[in-house]
């Protein structure tokens, strides 16, 4: 046989396979797996540090407890805030109709708490805002609370 008499199906597959998608891969050295391993674990530790150690710093949180509407032009809301307690936080509050558009919103100063207004020993208070709305609400909720530096 000639090189002139092979043809492309005389060719071995392994060879064409070869040839049309490269070799085959060398295996991954076992060092370099564990290594990866190994990164990979730091990683998530490192990770879950941070998850954990960034939630436990929150400076301010709050909770809904409830609301009331006392006509179509007045809702009350009540919610707990938990801060430092000397700290002054601003919590802002609204309204909402059925449509869930905004009917009522007030920003409300919560300053430091003092202990007998407290329900944990100084961090927990419950409050109530009174909104004006422009139309009757179905709902109210506090959006969002935030500290205030205490150099302004």
């Amino acid at each position: 046989m000639t090189s002139e008499d092979l043809s492309a199906t005389q060719v071995p597959a392994s060879t064409s396979l070869a040839n049309r998608y490269g070799g085959q891969k060398r295996a991954m050295a076992r060092k370099t797996k564990r290594n990866i391993v190994i990164v990979a674990l730091v990683i998530g530790i490192v990770f879950a540090a941070w998850v954990a150690t960034s939630s436990a710093q929150a400076p301010v949180t709050f909770k809904d407890i409830g609301y009331s509407t006392v006509d179509g032009t007045q809702a009350e809301v009540d919610y707990q805030v938990t801060k430092y307690p000397g700290a002054t936080a601003k919590c802002a509050i609204k309204a909402i109709d059925s449509k869930f558009a905004v009917v009522g919103w007030k920003v409300v100063e919560i300053g430091p708490n003092q202990p007998e207004e407290s329900a944990d020993g100084g961090s927990t208070t419950v409050q109530r805002t009174v909104l004006r709305t422009e139309s009757p609400a179905v709902s109210g909720v506090v959006d969002s609370c935030w500290i205030v530096d205490s150099g302004k």
